[in-house]
């Protein structure tokens, strides 16, 4: 057990016929770091240990998951990256890294360590590079009892489980390569969607356009079209829509001689003097006050 919190951590030794497999596992693990507590642990062979201020450098490979919490990576090849759970990230030999949970959640960090031409011939392919290393696998059961399956075996190390524990390496490696894909593809398909919406509400400003009626538009029921709305934007749609407005009212009252009148009524406000109510609300004052200290 770990002092940093508790956990089940195995180093293993190869032999030629493993090597030969093209896949060498080095290492499995589990634990779990709690809130506060010490990181890393100290009970792991010289050539693991590293610092937090300083990092290390390792000559294999080694693919990290993180069930639970969130922390920091950074490498050679990545800036300071915040790690959430069900992020997977890949350390690469040769490549200096650090990593940590946030002291104030802490973590439960799977991984799996690793050597070979497997490996290598992925990354000559740009499966796997330096500079790509975390991906976004989500939260799965599957996912973290493979990890554990792997330090079942290395501990009991039947015949032959240096090639069962490569099978779930490549197991895995396919599951974040995937998945990561997956919702990339799903994230983009959604900034399009709610990019999408944000050009309606442009180009509907004068016609007191509603949220239901965009998301109507663009095909998704509005509870759902809210809340991913307001979590791309920090803006409810409605609000989204009334800063539109107050952003063109403001360039027309400085840009232009039309009335407070005719704006009111060309960006789609109920009448002059709920533009005037809405617009003193935001602003902290009337819009003809507004006109007269800003416009040109």
């Amino acid at each position: 057990m770990d002092q940093s919190g508790k956990g089940d951590v195995k180093y293993l030794i190869a032999n030629k016929q493993d090597m030969a497999w093209g896949m060498v596992i080095t290492t499995a693990g589990h634990q779990e770091i709690e809130a506060g507590a010490s990181y890393p642990s100290e009970n792991h062979p010289s050539n693991y240990l590293f610092s937090t201020g300083k990092g290390r450098v390792l000559n294999e490979y080694q693919l990290v998951y993180i069930s639970r919490g969130k922390g920091w990576f950074q490498s050679g090849s990545v800036r300071k990256t915040e790690i959430q759970e069900g992020m997977f990230f890949i350390l690469f030999p040769g490549e200096w890294h650090n990593y940590y949970p946030d002291p104030r959640t802490g973590w439960c960090e799977s991984w799996i360590g690793f050597y070979g031409t497997n490996m290598d011939n992925r990354c000559k392919s740009g499966f796997f590079t330096p500079y790509k290393t975390i991906f976004n696998a989500g939260i799965q059961d599957e996912i973290l009892s493979l990890f554990k399956k792997a330090v079942k075996i290395s501990q009991e190390q039947h015949a032959g489980y240096q090639q069962m524990l490569a099978g779930i390496v490549n197991f895995l490696l396919g599951i974040a390569y995937s998945e990561n894909r997956r919702m990339s593809f799903e994230e983009m398909k959604i900034s399009n969607t709610i990019n999408k919406a944000k050009i309606f509400m442009q180009e509907s400003v004068a016609e007191n356009i509603s949220g239901e009626q965009i998301a109507d538009r663009i095909g998704m029921s509005y509870s759902k079209f809210r809340r991913i709305f307001k979590d791309y934007t920090g803006f409810a749609p409605a609000q989204y829509i009334k800063e539109i407005r107050l952003n063109r009212a403001r360039e027309l009252l400085t840009h232009t001689v039309l009335s407070c009148q005719e704006i009111a009524y060309a960006l789609g406000f109920e009448s002059p003097a709920y533009f005037n109510t809405v617009f003193k609300k935001e602003q902290g004052m009337t819009p003809n006050e507004y006109r007269r200290i800003f416009g040109n």
